[in-house]
C-alpha cells in the first residue's frame, strides 16, 4: 500500500510542477498587453477648453490617454468595477469565485469576475470571451502588473475603455457627451461614464436611458454608503438627467488642427490660444468675409500674437462666405503669398540703421526706369521729392524702389532672413527691385513674427536698462515651452531700438480707414504701428498692425489667386485689422529710447544732416548706429546779380555788389514734379548771359531712360501707335527746341511733350533750350 501511495504523491507532484512549469513557460511566452492603434489629433486652448479634434485613422474618437484621473471618476471607476484593485496582483481570486456561483445560479453570464487590470488585457486582444482567453487575460494582467504602477494601469484603462458608438477613451466621452473637460464633471456624470463600458454596445446615452439611468443611480448610492459623496449631493446627483446622445466637438480653430494633424498626429496638445478670443476674432472674420462676398472676395485669415511672448493668441486660418466655399480648407496664416508693399517698413529701418537714410530724408519720386523694369505709384503721380517717413506712411512705391537700389538688394535680403523671414530664400537675380513691391512670396505666419519681434526689442530696450535680448527675434510660438535663458547684450540681433522706434511712428501716421477717423478724441483709441500692402493684380490685401502688446495680421483675397478690383489692403484687410484690435485690451505706446538716440542737425527742408550752409534746421534723435550720413546735397550757395535778376560769379560784378546766399535746388526732373506739390519752390534764376562758360543742364528727361530699348506699341487694329517723349526743364518759361537725329522736329514750351515715330534702330534725341544748353539721349526703337 504505501508504494502505490507514494507513486501517486510523486505523480501528483510531478503533474503539479508541470503545470507550474506550463503557467510558468506561457508567463514568458505571452507578451505584455501592447496598445498600438491609432490616435486622434487633439487640440486644447491655453485655458484647457477643446478647441477642435481630428478623428483616427481606424474611424474611431480615441483622444490620447490622460496624465491623471480626476478624483470623481477614479472613486466611480473603482467602486463599480474593482474595489480591491489596490490590493490583488491583477487577479481577484474572491471576484472569479463569485462570478462562477451567479453564473451557475442564473444559467447565464451575468459577471465575469475580471478586474481593471484584466480589462486591460482584454482590450488589448479584442477576443472572444472563451474559457481559454480568460485565462490569457490573467497571464496577461500579471504580466502588466509586473511592469507597469497601478496608476498607470488605470491610465491605459481610461484611455482605452469603450463609451459606445466610435467613442473610446475616458477624455472622448468627457467631451462627447457633456462638452467639457474631465476635471470638470460632476458626480453623476463621472458615475455614468464609469457604468458606460460594462455595456457600451446596449447602454449608449439615448438609447435604453432607464437602465442605463438605474446603473448610474446604483453606483451613486454605493458611492453614498462609502462616504464618497454627501446626502445633499446623492439627491442632486440622481435628478441630474442624462446626455440625449453624442455631442460634436468644438471646431473653433480648423486650420490650426489641420496643421498638427500633418505634424504631429496622433498627440494631444496644448496650445497657447485665448479660446474666447478665438472664437471672437473668428466670428469677425465670418461677417467680413460675408460682407466682402459681394464682390467675389471670398477669404480671410487673420492672426493675434502677443508682443513680449510671441505666443499665438488667436489663429483662423481662413474664412469663407456661407455661399461659397471653395478654397476654405486653405490654411491662408501659411500659405506663401506676394507681398504687396507689407515689407517697406523693414527696410525703412534697414536702411535707417545704416544710415543710407534720415527718418526725414527726402527720397526721389519721379517716373523710374531700371532697365525693363519701370516700377509706378498706386496712384500714378509723383511728388518729385518725399520725406523718407512720410512716403512710408503713404507706401508711396518709386521712393522704395530706388532706396531699395541705393541700399542694397542682396544686403536687404540677408537682413529680411534674418528678422523671420525665410520664405525669400532665392538670390537678388530671382526678384529684382520688384522684390519691395511684391516680387516675393511671404506668409502671414512670418509676417506677424518679425513686426512682433520689432515690438519686442524696443519694449526689451526700454525695459532693460538700455541694453538687448539676444532672443528677441523668434518666430511665434503655439505652445508654452521653456525658453533659453536671454543674454543681455549691447548690440541689437536685427534692428536697433532707435531704427525701429522711429520706423513705428511713421507706420503709426497711416492715415486709418475712413470708419476710424477721429480715434484718437475716443479714450478707448490706442495708437498703433500699421501697414498694409497690395500684391500686382489685386489679389492679396494685406495689412499688419502692432502696439506694445499685441500684433495683428490680416490676409484678405481669394485663395485660388483670382484677382478682384478693390482688393486693397487699406480698404479690405486694414479695416478687419482694426476690428480685431478692438477686441483686445488698450495698450500704452512705445517709450522713447534716448540712449539708442542722439541729437543732430538736421536741415529742416531736405530732411538730411545740415551742412553749413542749410538756412533752416532744427535738432532731431537719430540712432546710435548712424555712423556717418551725407549732408543736405540740395542746398547750394548760389551768387546773385543785385537786382537778383541773374546767377552770377565774383569774376563778372563789381567788388562788394554781389549778393550771396542759400538756395534750396532739386534736380530738374525732381524739381519739375515737386514744384507742382510745393508751390512755394523756388526755381533758380537764369544765368547772367556771358557769364559761364558751362554748367550743369537745366533740362531732365523723363521718357526715354539712358539706353532703353522701346517695342513699338500697337492698339487694337495692330496699327503702330506714336511714342510719347517727355522732358522736364527747371525754368518753366523755357523754351526747348526737338532734333531727332539731323532732323529738327519743333519746339515746345511749358509742356515739354512731343509724340514720334522713330523707324526700327538706333537713335539719338538732342534737346537744347533757348540759353542754348543741350541735352542728348540715345535709344533704340524695336519692333
Amino acid at each position: 500500500m504505501k508504494k502505490p501511495v507514494k507513486r501517486i504523491i510523486t505523480g501528483n507532484l510531478f503533474r503539479l510542477l508541470m503545470g507550474i512549469l506550463v503557467v510558468f513557460l506561457l508567463f514568458l511566452c505571452i507578451p505584455p498587453p501592447q496598445f498600438n492603434k491609432p490616435l486622434s489629433t487633439v487640440v486644447f486652448a491655453g485655458d484647457g477648453s477643446l478647441l477642435g479634434a481630428h478623428i483616427a485613422k481606424d474611424g474611431q474618437w480615441r483622444f490620447p490617454a490622460p496624465s491623471d484621473l480626476p478624483k470623481k471618476y477614479k472613486s466611480a471607476l473603482l467602486t463599480f468595477e474593482d474595489e480591491y484593485f489596490y490590493y490583488h496582483p491583477g487577479i481577484n481570486p474572491w471576484s472569479l469565485i463569485r462570478a462562477t456561483f451567479q453564473n451557475i445560479k442564473q444559467d447565464r453570464i451575468v459577471s465575469g469576475g475580471s478586474t481593471i487590470t484584466m480589462q486591460v488585457a482584454r482590450m488589448s486582444a479584442d477576443a472572444p470571451r472563451t474559457i481559454g482567453n480568460k485565462i490569457l487575460e490573467m497571464v496577461k494582467a500579471l504580466r502588466l502588473e509586473l511592469t507597469h504602477s497601478k496608476e498607470e494601469i488605470l491610465l491605459i484603462y481610461a484611455g482605452n475603455a469603450p463609451f459606445g458608438g466610435n467613442v473610446v477613451g475616458f477624455e472622448t466621452a468627457s467631451w462627447h457627451y457633456f462638452e467639457r473637460p474631465p476635471q470638470h464633471l460632476t458626480w453623476a456624470e463621472a458615475a455614468l461614464l464609469a457604468v458606460l463600458p460594462n455595456a457600451p454596445g446596449l447602454l449608449r446615452p439615448g438609447h435604453n436611458s432607464i437602465i442605463l439611468k438605474e446603473k448610474r443611480d446604483r453606483l451613486l448610492q454605493k458611492l453614498s454608503e462609502n462616504g464618497h459623496i454627501s446626502p445633499i449631493e446623492l439627491k442632486l446627483s440622481i435628478e441630474e438627467p442624462l446626455p440625449e446622445g453624442t455631442r460634436p466637438l468644438p471646431s473653433s480653430a480648423p486650420h490650426l488642427i489641420d496643421y498638427y494633424l500633418k505634424t504631429r498626429p496622433g498627440e494631444m496638445i496644448h496650445t497657447t490660444l485665448n479660446a474666447n478670443l478665438q472664437k471672437q476674432a473668428k466670428d469677425a472674420l465670418q461677417r467680413h468675409s460675408n460682407r466682402m462676398a459681394s464682390n467675389l472676395i471670398r477669404h480671410a485669415g487673420a492672426i493675434i500674437a502677443d508682443v513680449e511672448t510671441g505666443h499665438v493668441l488667436a489663429y483662423i486660418g481662413n474664412s469663407a462666405s456661407r455661399k461659397e466655399r471653395t478654397g476654405h480648407a486653405v490654411d491662408m496664416i501659411r500659405a506663401q503669398r506676394s507681398s504687396g508693399s507689407i515689407l517697406k517698413p523693414i527696410l525703412y529701418a534697414d536702411a535707417l540703421q545704416e544710415g543710407t537714410i534720415l527718418p526725414q530724408s527726402l527720397l526721389a519720386d519721379v517716373p523710374t526706369q531700371y532697365q525693363s523694369y519701370t516700377p509706378s505709384n498706386f496712384h500714378r503721380k509723383y511728388d518729385g521729392a518725399v520725406a523718407a517717413d512720410e512716403a512710408l506712411s503713404r507706401s508711396l512705391n518709386i521712393p522704395f524702389v530706388r532706396l531699395l537700389h541705393q541700399h542694397g538688394a542682396e544686403k536687404f535680403l540677408n537682413k529680411l532672413n534674418m528678422a523671420g523671414i525665410t520664405t525669400m530664400n532665392k538670390g537678388y537675380e530671382h526678384y529684382g527691385l520688384s522684390l519691395i513691391l511684391g516680387g516675393g512670396e511671404v506668409t502671414l505666419w512670418e509676417l506677424a513674427g518679425t513686426y512682433a519681434s520689432m515690438g519686442r526689442t524696443l519694449k526689451h530696450y526700454v525695459e532693460n536698462n538700455s541694453r538687448y535680448s539676444s532672443n528677441d527675434f523668434h518666430p511665434l510660438q503655439l505652445e508654452q515651452s521653456v525658453t533659453a535663458p536671454t543674454q543681455p547684450t549691447d548690440h541689437p540681433s536685427v534692428f536697433s531700438a532707435g531704427a525701429i522706434w522711429w520706423t513705428l511712428e511713421a507706420m503709426k501716421s497711416l492715415v486709418r480707414p475712413p470708419e476710424e477717423s477721429g480715434w484718437e478724441h475716443f479714450t478707448s483709441g490706442q495708437n498703433i504701428a500699421w501697414k498694409t500692402g497690395t500684391s500686382y493684380g489685386f489679389r492679396d490685401a494685406w495689412s499688419i498692425g502692432v502696439n506694445a502688446r499685441y500684433v495683428v495680421g490680416v490676409w484678405v483675397g481669394n485663395a485660388s489667386g483670382e484677382g478682384r478690383a478693390g482688393l486693397l489692403g487699406g480698404l479690405t484687410a486694414g479695416p478687419l485689422m482694426f476690428r480685431l484690435f478692438d477686441l483686445l485690451p488698450t495698450s500704452p505706446w512705445y517709450k522713447v529710447p534716448h540712449d539708442d538716440l542722439k541729437e543732430t542737425q538736421i536741415c529742416q527742408k531736405s530732411g538730411f544732416r545740415a551742412s553749413p550752409i542749410c538756412p533752416e534746421t532744427e535738432t532731431m534723435l537719430i540712432p546710435h548706429t548712424i555712423k556717418s550720413n551725407p549732408v543736405c546735397p540740395y542746398h547750394q550757395l548760389i551768387h546773385l546779380t543785385p537786382d537778383r535778376q541773374f546767377q552770377t560769379r565774383k569774376s563778372c560784378e563789381p567788388e562788394g555788389e554781389i549778393i550771396s546766399e542759400p538756395w534750396f535746388v532739386l534736380p530738374p526732373l525732381m524739381a519739375w514734379y515737386y514744384s507742382r506739390q510745393k508751390p512755394d519752390y523756388r526755381y533758380l534764376p537764369p544765368e547772367k548771359p556771358g557769364c559761364f562758360q558751362s554748367s550743369k543742364s537745366p533740362i531732365g528727361f523723363i521718357y526715354p531712360p539712358p539706353g532703353a530699348t522701346i517695342m513699338r506699341p500697337v492698339d487694337f487694329d495692330g496699327e503702330q501707335e506714336k511714342i510719347v517723349f517727355k522732358v522736364v526743364h527747371s525754368n518753366p518759361e523755357a523754351e526747348i527746341f526737338w532734333h531727332l537725329n539731323q532732323d529738327y522736329l519743333g519746339k515746345t514750351k511749358e509742356n515739354h511733350e512731343m509724340e514720334l515715330e522713330p523707324k526700327k534702330g538706333e537713335h539719338r534725341l538732342t534737346l537744347v533750350d533757348d540759353q542754348g544748353n543741350k541735352i542728348i539721349r540715345k535709344f533704340t526703337i524695336k519692333e
